[in-house]
């Protein structure tokens, strides 16, 4: 006996089926007048995503890369606009299309026994290609052809500069010479020997750095004193732009060949990584480590800067320096080797 509530025995061994919703009639459905209004809507959707994609390839071509700071930034900006609309727009279209214009009809289909008979396969086949007909693309020649030209140009903001920048000459020696190996006048330091070394400066103020303001564990993002801003600013910076910190010299191991590269614990490295060429940047103090953010390549500075983990296979190459007659700190000449990524070594 039971209180409160139902008889066990007034519980269904199985519930009703309670069926589907009743149908929603959409306005495409009403007419044909309807269903023309909302495909001339996903065509102009898809026209959109088509001229976002033709702006995004011509601003790559049109877009000059390497003057200035803002010309990268435009550039980059018009790119990745021309993308992102493409493909949005190819989204919102698809979208709109399935829900106002293709087949909303509701089917039940029960399951059947694993694997199908040949004749529910062919039925199957046969229920595809019903599925394409009622999608009325075949009967829509505009629509079909701006889905197709809006799916082919997307992705091209994306390939040509891709394609691009493949399709450029490996040139090592380019990145053989910095502008640490020249010496403008009024950005070096006279050297007690006589010659002229060019001063270290911070990056971005252009700030000349005496040795006695670099205390033990300071990290300085340096780039060459006096370098012009002009044509070309941004490849010269990227390619000299030097990490330095002070490490007590009894931690320091130095060969024979650089005992003169560094000033008193003072040493100085490319920043660019040579894996792939990201900024290095992230600098434990206790450590000595140099880290890249990217692929997580390390380097120790103590240590000339080689490689004690990550995918780099090659040490950071260290610009030799020195202080002038007024305490300055100057390179005493370009870095000895190509600087970047080694991809270069692969034509060994």
């Amino acid at each position: 006996m039971t209180t409160g509530g139902a008889h066990a025995s007034d519980v269904p061994e199985q519930f009703q089926d309670p069926g589907l919703e009743p149908h929603q009639i959409r306005l495409a459905d009403r007419s044909e007048k309807n269903a023309k209004r909302v495909e001339r809507q996903v065509v102009a959707i898809l026209l959109v995503s088509i001229l976002a994609s033709v702006v995004g390839v011509v601003g790559y071509f049109a877009i000059p890369v390497g003057t200035t700071l803002m010309d990268v930034r435009l550039s980059t900006l018009v790119i990745g606009l021309g993308l992102g609309l493409g493909m949005l727009g190819i989204g919102i279209a698809a979208a709109h299309w399935a829900k106002a214009l293709m087949d909303n009809t509701e089917r039940v289909e029960k399951r059947k026994p694993i694997p199908s008979s040949p004749e529910v396969r062919e039925e199957a086949v046969e229920q595809i290609a019903t599925g394409i007909e009622e999608s009325r693309i075949g009967r829509r020649p505009v629509l079909k052809g701006a889905l197709v030209g809006a799916a082919a140009l997307a992705p091209l903001p994306f390939v040509v500069p891709l394609v691009g920048g493949l399709s450029n000459t490996w040139d090592v020696n380019r990145f053989r010479h910095t502008a640490w190996g020249d010496v403008p006048e009024g950005t070096g330091g006279l050297l007690p020997d006589g010659s002229v070394g060019r001063r270290l400066a911070t990056d971005p103020d252009d700030r000349p750095i005496r040795a006695a303001d670099v205390t033990i564990g300071s990290a300085f993002a340096v780039i060459p004193h006096g370098l012009p801003d002009e044509e070309h600013y941004l490849e010269e910076k990227a390619k000299a732009v030097v990490f330095m910190t002070r490490i007590d010299p009894n931690e320091l191991a130095v060969s024979p060949e650089r005992r003169d590269w560094s000033y008193d614990g003072i040493v100085a490295y490319s920043k660019v990584c040579t894996h792939v060429g990201c900024p290095v940047a992230l600098y434990e103090q206790q450590t000595h480590h140099l880290l890249c953010p990217c692929h997580q390549s390390t380097f120790d500075l103590a240590d000339e800067a080689k490689v004690v983990f990550g995918p780099a296979k090659r040490a950071l190459p260290q610009l030799p320096i020195t202080v002038d007659t007024d305490g300055y700190l100057v390179a005493r000449s370009d870095f000895h080797e190509p600087v970047g990524p080694s991809f270069w070594e692969r034509d060994r």
